[in-house]
Formats: structure tokens, sequence, C-alpha cells
């Protein structure tokens, strides 16, 4: 008799246990974005404009939805086109299993929920077979960042 209370007190334990656990992992778990992810507010730059400072430089080009272009020279010596843009205040958005998911350039937000426009990432005209976050630098490439449909 003595055997079943006390496994019956065990497993009570063990239960308490195991919820207080679960609770200590939930509060681990909040709605503000990590340091690494990116937060900055892309604020506008104006056309013709030199950004940054570093030893590669590369060419982007930004064409919003009504068609107005942007070209930007960038200065920088971050390793890709993400992390340069992203360090400039160029682009914000949000990290996805697949990297970088482009919400807002250079002030101007392309919403697929609401429009079903996105900004593409393309290199020489074309669209990139990689992120903009895993797209490392060739000096003097020329990037464009697009809303397309």
């Amino acid at each position: 008799m003595m055997n079943v209370t006390f496994k019956k007190r065990l497993t009570v334990l063990l239960c308490a246990v195991l919820i207080a656990a679960m609770a200590l992992m939930l509060t681990g778990c909040t709605a503000t974005a990590p340091e690494n992810t990116p937060s900055l507010s892309a604020s506008p730059v104006p056309d013709g404009a030199s950004i940054g400072e570093g030893s590669a430089q590369f060419t982007l080009l930004i064409v919003d939805s009504e068609g107005s272009e942007t070209h930007l020279t960038v200065h920088t010596d971050e390793k890709t086109v993400g992390a340069a843009l992203l360090s400039l205040g160029v682009i914000s958005g949000d990290q996805g299993q697949y990297g970088l998911y482009i919400k807002t350039v250079n002030g101007v937000t392309a919403d697929y929920d609401k429009n079903g426009t996105y900004w593409a990432f393309m290199i020489g005209g074309q669209y990139a077979s990689a992120g903009v976050d895993q797209t490392d630098i060739v000096p003097g490439e020329s990037y464009e960042l697009r809303v397309s449909r």
C-alpha cells in the first residue's frame, strides 16, 4: 500500500516539475525579435547618392511600384549585399526559413498579403539565384531591388 502511495506522489511531483519546465520555456518565447533579426526601418536615400564606407563598392537600382528609379552607389566592408543594405538602413524585413524576406526598400513597402507585390532581388537584370542576405558582394557588380507582382 505504501509503495502505491509513493508512486502516486512521485507521479504528481514529476508532472508538476514538467509543467513548471514548460511554463519557463514558454516565457522565453516573446514577440520581440532577436538582436540579429533585421529591424531597421528603411529610410529614403536620394537618387544618385553614394552611401556607406568601405573597400567594396557596388551599385544598386531600386524600382518602386510606380516605376520610379533610385540609383545608389554602396561602399561597404560587409560580406553580403543584404548585410550591407541592412546596416545602412536601405532595406528592412523579416528573417524566415529561407533567409531575409525584404518588405521595405528605401522607405517603400511591398506587401504581398495586401496587394500581391514583393521586392524582387536581381543581379545583372536577372532574378538572383540566392537571397539578398546569402549573396556575396562582388565589387563593381550591379544589383537591383524591384517591386514585382
